[in-house]
């Protein structure tokens, strides 16, 4: 793991005046590079040749780094030339996949925003439900093996593949006909069904539920909400139910989309509580904890019980539903404000204080 103090070390060669705000093309990286523009940095973009369009018309990247291939990402010359912009890396789901968590621990030298430590209890899955169970907050239970399998299951595989190759089934002889299936489509490996992760199959609404810790304020912000559009669930319920059994189609759950929710107010609280548990026990689990924005994705029952089904330790997707600002991050700033700006407003800030110890792995 590279030290804090070798970053650190980087930073303290840098021209504090002409800071560079980078991250991948692609994700969320539209309001990441538009909010830090608006708070006065410059910016880049790493992209290919063949996907550097939005970058171009939407104006939002001043400098472009091209690359062959995204995995090249974590090269030395990339990374120099990061390095030579004054640049900090803010690191969004397809950065941490192209580049690869191994590199962005151990070799990826550029300042990066955030804690690059909490990436891995994303990633993996028996930590992640260590550091959500620890936190107190509800979490489906979890089957150890397809044998287990007892009623409705939803299966999911390890990585950031944006629901790619996940499936519900309700008996073994399911799980293993669907595996199969997906197998022989290419979609899931051996590897992958073997570190198959089966949680109970939890019916409600989806609330993908964004925060933002600053650890300048010491302040955990509730910046927006978002549900899912996933393909091709989102097109079956489409088709009377009637007909569905009829198409033997196989449900998938890759997210194509977002849209921008709010939750019923008097369940705020309970909102509120779950990011501050959150926090508090990454801080103990892995310190620093959590370093600016993470989610919380959630399925609300008809109990209204909030439970998590997945957390991500960094930017989510869903924060392209408020690139112009939300209801709730609004209502902190009396103005629009996405999570890139956020994002920007904070780095800005740990610059005036002198605090960028605070902000940076």
């Amino acid at each position: 793991m590279i030290s804090k103090e070798e970053i650190l070390s980087i930073f303290d060669g840098y021209n504090r005046d002409e800071i560079t705000i980078a991250t991948v093309g692609s994700h969320s990286s539209l309001h990441i590079l538009k909010g830090a523009k608006l708070e006065g940095f410059s910016t880049a973009v790493i992209t290919t040749k063949d996907r550097d369009v939005p970058y171009k018309r939407f104006n939002v990247a001043d400098k472009f780094i091209y690359v062959d291939n995204f995995s090249d990402i974590s090269n030395e010359e990339i990374q120099e030339k990061l390095r030579e912009m004054n640049a900090i890396i803010v690191p969004h789901g397809s950065f941490i996949a192209y580049c690869g968590l191994d590199n962005v621990e151990n070799d990826f030298k550029v300042p990066m925003f955030g804690n690059r430590k909490i990436l891995r209890w994303e990633a993996e899955r028996d930590l992640e439900g260590k550091l959500l169970k620890e936190s107190g907050l509800r979490i489906p239970k979890k089957y150890n093996s397809p044998d287990e399998i007892d009623g409705p299951v939803m299966v999911k595989f390890p990585g950031a593949r944006g629901g790619r190759g996940y499936f519900p089934c309700s008996t073994t002889e399911e799980f293993w006909k669907k595996a199969e299936y997906f197998k022989s489509k290419g979609i899931l490996t051996d590897e992958d069904i073997g570190n198959a992760h089966i949680e109970e199959y939890v019916v409600g609404t989806n609330y993908c539920i964004h925060y933002f810790h600053s650890p300048l304020k010491n302040q955990v912000e509730l910046m927006g909400m978002d549900r899912r559009y996933e393909s091709n669930i989102d097109g079956i319920v489409r088709v009377p139910a009637k007909d569905q059994t009829e198409l033997d189609i196989d449900p998938s759950y890759v997210i194509s989309g977002n849209f921008p929710v709010v939750i019923r107010e008097s369940l705020l609280p309970k909102v509120f509580e779950m990011g501050d548990k959150l926090v508090a026990k990454a801080g103990e689990l892995v310190s620093p904890g959590m370093i600016g924005p993470f989610c919380l994705q959630t399925l609300c029952n008809e109990n209204l019980e909030i439970v998590v089904f997945e957390m991500s330790a960094r930017i989510d997707g869903g924060t392209n539903s408020f690139m112009n600002g939300s209801p709730y991050s609004f209502l902190y700033h009396g103005e629009p404000l996405s999570m890139g700006q956020r994002i920007a407003r904070e780095i800005k800030l740990a610059l005036e204080l002198n605090m960028m110890d605070k902000i940076l792995s």
